[in-house]
């Protein structure tokens, strides 16, 4: 896959927004301001960045853990190989699961090749969910487990070093 070719403009607005965009009525206004051009501008560049791949979303990332969703579990599942496509759609769709993803096996203690993120405020109020992505992976699933995390880290994504000063 080629990598889409970014002019300093670009650049500047990956680097400007990277960190987040601000918290105000018209974050892309502001961020325009920092850059040098128009908030309408700011959209269509990021819009094709979005389009050509650069960017995957824009999005907030909220603090589970401040929000009360205390039972955050990564819930790994053993599915038949010719079916994970279609039922990793299923599954990611779900309202209640944040992202859903395949990864290898990696055999012999590892089995596991669909992975669907779940939070919930307890635990016992997450095991009904759980049960649901079991009931649409129906017979192709042959094992699972949920990892339940311990604590939150840090979200980010890709930063790019500062500009240079020279």
């Amino acid at each position: 896959m080629e990598c889409p070719a970014h002019d300093a403009i670009d650049i500047a607005l990956i680097r400007a927004t990277q960190g987040g965009l601000p918290l105000v009525s018209c974050p892309f206004a502001v961020v325009g301001a920092q850059v040098g051009i128009d908030e309408a501008e700011v959209i269509a560049r990021l819009k094709a960045m979005q389009e050509n791949g650069t960017l995957r979303r824009i999005a907030a990332i909220p603090n589970h853990y401040a929000l009360g969703w205390r039972a955050n579990g990564m819930t790994v599942w053993e599915v038949d190989d010719a079916r994970i496509d279609a039922l990793g759609e299923q599954v990611g769709a779900l309202p209640f699961v944040s992202h859903c993803y395949r990864r290898p096996r990696r055999p012999p203690l590892w089995p596991y090749n669909l992975f669907a993120m779940v939070h919930a405020h307890t635990q016992e109020e997450a095991l009904p969910l759980v049960a649901r992505i079991a009931a649409v992976l129906g017979d192709a699933c042959r094992a699972h487990d949920v990892l339940w995390s311990t604590r939150i880290l840090k979200k980010t994504g890709l930063r790019l070093p500062p500009a240079s000063t020279e």
